[in-house]
């Protein structure tokens, strides 16, 4: 079956084609690890983990990077306030990182690059510019790529710079700017004392990176002049990957990645997500709030990536309540594994590999559940199967074992039922909420479980 991949570059669906057959290059934006990543971030980092397990479901070998931001303007600025190293600061986020990418059953990448590890990369990338007079140096050491010199410029964002003839003349120093600035950028940033110890001596000067060359580094070391895919968020089109492209393409003479593929954005009660806003939320106010991570995932699942999502936490909530029902139907399926039921399986993957559509996918998940001419072994084997692109952590979900006094006292409120002491049935069923369980009842049984 041919997976469909709506291409930014092109604005259009296109059928998926790797320039290898045999692997699938493809390279995310990761953290820039200067604090915890808010759950927007995450919602980037979840479409490339389903995009991965989409493309490996559909029996692709996939070769994934993703790299670690460990140096910017940002992560030099926050560890001098934190009177810490560079090297201190940034792995001390990195790891929180590590952490709750586990909790949100991602997968890891192939390989995670830091880009403090590949300067020699960069500067090699800087130099092939400096020889082609497409980047030039200024007065104080910096080095500049000089946009006009690239005349796609724009295709990715659509930005002309026709209409930008008063800030294109211009540089920019700083790693991020305003989304209307078509500017010079920074390849090189020569040292001034605001850097502090963060610098490196090397044949273009003494200083650090701009952010855009980074990426270009790791992702070619890694992945060869070519990559199949890279992903981001929107908010990464322009500039950062609007500068990859023009960098990387102006240094190998070749085209840098065949798909580009984003995701929207995520907002919060319709507003863009701010701290001063007091919507800035991190995956530890989730836990915080009882909430299992996956519950978020599969939040964000009901949505398709292209949409704007906004979060409230009602929604989630639900979004739990539903998760946790389909652990309960899942795990009522019994032990036995049987056969894939190939009818769903091909309506999954028709959906699925049509760009990544999720919510069309998970309504054959829920029929599949429903279906009672499918067995409760072929049941638990298509679950499972389909988990493989969901990520919701099917095969790790363990029988809840109830206390021995909790289940006396469900015996007990049962023998009051048959009584008819309804009284005491009512006082029973309370005990047992107050040691955190629920009881329901079904008909001539009952089912008890973890509030």
């Amino acid at each position: 079956m041919p997976i469909k991949f709506y291409n930014t570059l092109t604005r259009e669906k296109e059928i998926f084609e790797p320039l290898d057959p045999k692997e699938v290059r493809f390279y995310s934006c990761g953290p820039t690890v200067y604090n915890y990543p808010h759950i927007g971030n995450y919602r980037a980092y979840l479409f490339a983990d389903t995009l991965k397990r989409v493309l490996e479901y559909n029996n692709y070998n996939v070769k994934h990077i993703m790299n670690i931001t460990d140096i910017d303007d940002k992560t030099i600025r926050d560890s001098q306030k934190n009177n810490q190293s560079l090297k201190e600061f940034t792995e001390f986020y990195t790891e929180e990182f590590f952490k709750d990418i586990k909790l949100l059953n991602i997968i890891p990448p192939f390989k995670f690059t830091k880009a403090t590890d590949y300067i020699n990369e960069m500067v090699k990338i800087t130099e092939t510019l400096l020889e082609k007079e497409i980047a030039y140096k200024s007065g104080d050491g910096s080095i500049y790529f000089n946009i006009k010199k690239f005349k796609e410029y724009g295709k990715l964002s659509h930005i002309v710079l026709e209409d930008q003839k008063e800030n294109a003349s211009g540089r920019i120093k700083a790693d991020e700017y305003d989304k209307d600035n078509a500017q010079d950028f920074a390849l090189w940033k020569a040292w001034d004392e605001s850097d502090g110890e963060v610098f490196w001596e090397t044949t273009i000067g003494k200083g650090r990176p701009g952010w855009h060359i980074e990426c270009s580094a790791m992702s070619m070391a890694n992945l060869g002049e070519q990559l199949d895919i890279h992903t981001g968020g929107v908010d990464n089109m322009f500039p950062h990957h609007e500068n990859e492209i023009a960098q990387s393409e102006c240094a190998t003479g070749k085209s840098f990645s065949k798909y580009w593929m984003h995701n929207e954005w995520l907002l919060v009660d319709n507003k863009k997500m701010a701290k001063s806003a007091g919507n800035f939320y991190t995956l530890r106010d989730l836990i915080d709030k009882g909430i299992d991570p996956v519950a978020y995932r599969f939040w964000l699942l009901m949505a398709h990536y292209r949409s704007k999502a906004n979060f409230v936490w009602e929604a989630l909530e639900g979004a739990e309540t539903a998760l946790k029902r389909l652990y309960r139907l899942y795990e009522e399926l019994g032990a036995d594994i049987g056969q894939v039921d190939k009818e769903s399986k091909d309506k999954f993957n028709e959906y699925i590999s049509d760009d990544l559509d999720t919510p069309k996918a998970l309504t054959v998940l829920w029929d599949v559940v429903k279906n009672e001419n499918i067995s409760k072994a072929d049941k638990k084997a298509t679950l499972l199967d389909f988990d493989r692109a969901l990520g919701l952590g099917f095969e790790n979900i363990k029988k809840e074992e109830i206390p021995e006094n909790i289940l006396g006292l469900a015996k007990e409120r049962e023998q009051a039922r048959e009584e008819k002491d309804f009284k005491k049935s009512d006082e029973l069923r309370a005990s047992i909420k107050e040691l955190g369980y629920e009881i329901k009842d079904e008909g001539d049984s009952y089912r008890i479980s973890k509030i």
